[in-house]
């Protein structure tokens, strides 16, 4: 049998998403947790590969298993064996034709920035400090011209592996509240670093470092040498991964368009 679960967790302490030879990557407690209810080893599969230091809230990943449990069994033993900085929000059976990778529609991953003179230390994991004023109008501007199917080598890791660098926009939000800014950039996929070298630009541009026409440019040029400094990872969290109808997965996260009400 097929299922499929929801994850959530700070990816402060990790590699990233995948198993390494050095360090530690959040695929392996999370199999290591699986296993445990299963009794046999287990392979999970996830939606992204999240970098070091990325969070995620609404991550998916498949795995297989003959063992008869009941969702809540395999929900409870799985978080009972996961450290407290990872956990599974939901579990469910699922066709054997769903893959958490390629059966996604979509996915959405925030950028969370705190723009004010005075850092936090609550938040000095999850946000990125930027002092200087942003417009975000200015920022929504140069966005504009990112929607739709681009090549997007001016935004892709110099190491990055896929084979085609063409990715298509779906929307990108931009809000402000009070001295948060968040960025929601929704695509078909991402290539490595996407959303980082996106976010890092238009900050330069909504502090007036670079003009609005800026982004038009670097992207047309593609060539990721004619970019911004990427936004660091820890201020990034996957929130979503979209699936047909048909697989009828639940969701943990609110609308994408809202940002938590966050008082210091």
């Amino acid at each position: 049998m097929r299922f499929a679960l929801g994850i959530e967790y700070d990816g402060t302490a990790y590699n990233g998403w995948q198993r390494q030879k050095s360090g530690i990557g959040i695929q392996s407690p999370v199999e290591v947790a699986i296993a445990a209810v299963a009794n046999h080893p287990v392979e999970a599969v996830c939606a992204g590969r999240t970098d070091a230091g990325v969070h995620a809230s609404g991550q998916v990943a498949h795995f297989d298993s003959a063992a008869t449990r009941s969702m809540r069994g395999w929900l409870l033993g799985i978080n009972s064996n996961l450290p407290a900085d990872i956990n599974a929000t939901w579990v469910a059976q699922v066709p054997d034709d769903f893959h958490a990778r390629f059966s996604a529609q979509s996915r959405s991953y925030r950028y969370l920035i705190l723009n004010r003179n005075v850092r936090s230390s609550l938040y000095r994991h999850r946000a990125w400090w930027v002092h200087q004023a942003l417009e975000v109008e200015c920022m929504r501007d140069a966005a504009t011209c990112l929607l739709g199917e681009h090549d997007f080598s001016a935004f892709r890791a110099a190491g990055c592996q896929a084979k085609s660098p063409v990715r298509e926009i779906h929307a990108i939000n931009i809000d402000r509240h009070g001295d948060w800014v968040s960025l929601t950039v929704t695509a078909n996929a991402f290539l490595q670093h996407m959303v980082r070298n996106i976010t890092g630009m238009l900050v330069a541009i909504g502090y007036g470092d670079s003009p609005v026409s800026r982004a038009r440019e670097v992207l047309s040029v593609r060539d990721r040498c004619a970019a911004d400094v990427a936004a660091p990872a820890h201020g990034l969290t996957l929130v979503r991964v979209s699936y047909p109808q048909q697989f009828a997965l639940p969701s943990c996260e609110p609308p994408l368009g809202r940002i938590p009400d966050i008082r210091i």
